[in-house]
């Protein structure tokens, strides 16, 4: 007896079912779900007219029958002028039908003529039969003599299809816009009572999305038919401005319009000059802008408008267009901005919003460490110079750093990573931390951390002792002035310790780590003086018993200096508050706490 599939396989069975189902549904129910979609999409991008008339008193009607007018004449007007251009063009082109003509002999004779040099190098293909050219003739003449096709009765069949589905899509609108806060109360009826919340902010932003979307789309489209106009006038192409014009308008449908407007712009730059070097450049110049534009603005214009990752941009515009052919490519932005905004509200479809979001839920502290474990320093680091451009060291710390390290000691302790990342792991917090450390100590470069004989901490101050001394610095400065990191001899401990050490440097501090125990050679208690503050991180549950030992040891050592802890807010594995508190004066959470409680401290020395 064979046992039930588990739930896994359930849900994923489930899950296959549910979406094919659903792209069935697109597919054969297009003719309906078109014109639907269009309107809502319409409505959508309106909603912003309307609520502008509505402010200054207009009813929901007159308001939509305003917006609509002044829709339609900015249509018709645009319109107005491309038929009004095309006409001149139309008018001239007599004038360059020889050169058309000459053209066109070029273009055949240069296709041709590499399958007749394939034809006289095999001599075994045998030429068309006579009979087949004799009667190429009366096939040509029937064709030519053959019924005509009633101009009218074609025109009216090809136009009547676009103008019914355009008029549909009208009286959908008008509905729907007429319709709006009946059918915003029928989803939140649907949404529940404890969801009115969510559901307004869905409807919101699915709005303000779609309305960004075609407005940056405007703005883009406009900034390209200028740039082409501009440019076409300057290379003294005639009728610039109708080009400049088409180029724009065409290029709302994405993909073929941009195609169809260059080879429009080339073709008649070829009628018009003997050569082709004027064609040769004006498809070099609109093939350039439009890489541009497509690759470079784009992406990063429409992606920060609508909420989408630049990829999610051209993943949609295939999957519509193939999905529901041109009317789903000139759609497929506003339809995936809903599906992103619904998988914001809706937890079935949160997989849209991570997958084709903008910036999936990841906090710095994952990233940091999802890159540490590949080896990535230089996407760390560009991650954290613009953060350290308006935050400290320490706050990147607190923040990124030592969260990440968290990360890493919870899967090094489960067993979840290879030796190879946590080789990695270890190289890149080295090379990070010596990249981001204040002025006066070196850049980063390749760091050769042993696995085997170092700690990463260890290495970071062995560093610094190598340029500043064993001591890291002069011995000769006022009294209470030095800030000690100290940890006990574990790797945890160096690193943060070392850190910290780093993080008050920055602030100007004159801050040292070091290891305990101290050789005895080493000490010098006439120097104990120098020493104000004392930080030592908080132990771990193994660690407490040694831990109290050295701060007992610190006490009698330094019994001027403040000494206070730093609590990690991440780590599981440490020891209740009320067995650290009684040893330390101060218990802190964070490395920017640290800097607070020594800040007033070096302000009254100063």
């Amino acid at each position: 007896m064979s046992s039930p599939p588990s739930l896994a396989t359930r849900v994923s069975a489930n899950s296959i079912v549910t979406i094919t189902c659903v792209l069935a549904l697109l597919y054969f129910g297009r003719d309906v779900l078109q014109p639907v979609a269009l309107a809502v999409i319409l409505s959508l991008l309106l909603a912003p007219m309307l609520q502008v008339l509505g402010r200054f008193g207009l009813r929901r009607l007159p308001a939509m029958l305003v917006t609509l007018v002044l829709a339609g004449v900015c249509v018709v007007g645009t319109a107005m002028v491309l038929a009004t251009q095309l006409l001149r063009v139309s008018e001239d082109l007599p004038q360059y039908r020889a050169a058309i003509q000459t053209k066109i002999e070029q273009v055949r004779t240069a296709v041709e003529r590499p399958f007749i040099h394939m034809q006289d190098s095999f001599g075994h293909i045998s030429p068309l039969a006579p009979e087949a050219q004799e009667a190429a003739p009366p096939a040509a003449q029937n064709l030519a003599t053959g019924p005509r096709t009633d101009l009218l009765s074609d025109l009216t069949s090809k136009v009547w299809g676009p103008l019914g589905e355009t008029g549909l899509v009208l009286v959908l609108l008008i509905f729907v816009v007429l319709e709006h806060e009946s059918l915003q109360d029928r989803l939140i009826r649907l949404a529940g009572q404890r969801e009115i919340g969510r559901t307004a902010r869905a409807l919101a932003d699915a709005a303000q999305g779609v309305a960004r979307f075609f407005f940056s789309q405007f703005v883009v489209n406009a900034a390209f038919g200028i740039a082409i106009g501009l440019s076409l006038w300057a290379m003294g192409l005639p009728h610039a401005v109708l080009w400049g014009t088409l180029s724009a308008v065409l290029r709302f449908v994405p993909y073929l319009g941009a195609l169809v407007a260059g080879a429009l712009i080339a073709g008649f730059a070829a009628a018009v000059d003997p050569g082709w070097q004027l064609a040769l450049s004006c498809l070099v110049l609109f093939g350039v802008l439009e890489l541009t534009v497509a690759n470079v603005v784009e992406p990063n214009v429409y992606g920060h408008s609508t909420g989408l990752s630049p990829l999610a941009v051209m993943v949609s515009a295939l999957f519509w267009g193939t999905l529901w052919g041109p009317v789903g490519l000139l759609m497929s932005t506003p339809l995936t901005v809903c599906l992103v905004v619904a998988g914001r509200h809706v937890a079935a479809l949160e997989w849209l919003a991570i997958l084709l979001g903008q910036a999936p839920d990841v906090t710095g502290a994952q990233r940091f460490y999802q890159r540490a474990l590949n080896g990535d320093t230089g996407a760390i680091l560009r991650d954290a110079r613009p953060f350290l451009r308006r935050n400290s060291l320490a706050r990147y710390c607190d923040q990124v750093l030592l969260p990440g390290l968290a990360l890493a000691g919870a899967e090094i302790r489960a067993e979840l990573i290879d030796a190879t990342q946590r080789e990695h792991l270890r190289h890149t917090v080295a090379e990070v931390a010596e990249a981001l450390a204040p002025s006066g100590v070196t850049r980063a470069k390749r760091c050769q951390v042993s696995l085997l004989d170092a700690n990463v901490g260890a290495h970071l101050r062995h560093l610094r002792e190598a340029r500043l001394g064993r001591w890291q610095g002069s011995l000769d400065v006022p009294q209470r002035s030095i800030i000690l990191c100290v940890s006990q001899a574990a790797e945890r401990d160096e690193l943060v310790s070392e850190l910290l050490a780093r993080a008050l440097r920055e602030a100007s501090h004159d801050a040292r780590s070091v290891v305990v125990p101290i050789a005895p050679e080493e000490q010098d208690p006439d120097k104990a003086d120098l020493v104000s503050t004392l930080f030592i991180p908080y132990p771990t549950r193994e660690t407490l018993e040694p831990w109290i030992t050295v701060v007992d040891e610190l006490r009698a050592n330094l019994p001027q200096a403040l000494l206070a802890t730093i609590r990690p807010t991440l780590e599981e594995d440490v020891p209740a508050l009320g067995s650290v508190q009684p040893h330390v004066d101060m218990v802190l959470r964070s490395f920017e706490e640290a800097l607070a409680f020594v800040a007033p401290r070096a302000a009254g020395r100063n």
